[in-house]
């Protein structure tokens, strides 16, 4: 079944038919399905009063494991952020009760960011929503696909880093 992007291949077929368009295939669709995807996503995180950068720091802070505590640049790293995203949002989280900073032991001039037991609470909640999200999501795919799909997702993203 054809859609918008499909027409809009043809026109740039017909238009100029010297050149080779199929990328824009393949970009096009990983742009519509990243946008449809996030629609998905923040509409799980709303219904949690999250969105999505929120999720991610609490997350990644909760799959750290005991004592659920990072220093920022740790945070930056595995929530894949950068560091002054990482300030911003923690002036958030911290404001809402969601984490605490607290001067880092092992380095006097140091912060952990740790996450409270409201944050723990909020972000164990939304997590069996958000993974009911992404698997409707993918369900339309067989296990093997969705390994596939990663794979060839991963192979982009290392080219084009």
């Amino acid at each position: 079944m054809a859609d918008q992007l499909d027409r809009i291949l043809a026109q740039w077929h017909t238009e100029k038919p010297g050149l080779d368009v199929s990328p824009m295939a393949v970009v096009g669709r990983l742009s519509r399905a990243a946008s449809v995807v996030e629609a998905r996503l923040a509409t799980t995180f709303a219904g949690h009063g999250l969105d999505s950068s929120t999720f991610d720091v609490l997350a990644t802070l909760l799959r750290s494991g005991p004592p659920y505590s990072l220093t920022p640049a740790a945070l930056a790293r595995d929530a894949m952020i950068s560091s002054s995203a990482v300030a911003q949002r923690l002036n958030k989280l911290e404001a809402r009760g969601l984490v605490a900073r607290k001067a880092n032991p092992d380095d006097g001039r140091g912060t952990l960011v740790s996450l409270t037991p409201a944050g723990r609470n909020l972000v164990e909640a939304a997590l069996p929503d958000h993974l009911a999200t992404e698997h409707a999501i993918t369900g339309v795919l067989s296990k093997k696909e969705q390994a596939q799909l990663a794979a060839l997702l991963q192979k982009v993203t290392d080219a084009a880093g």
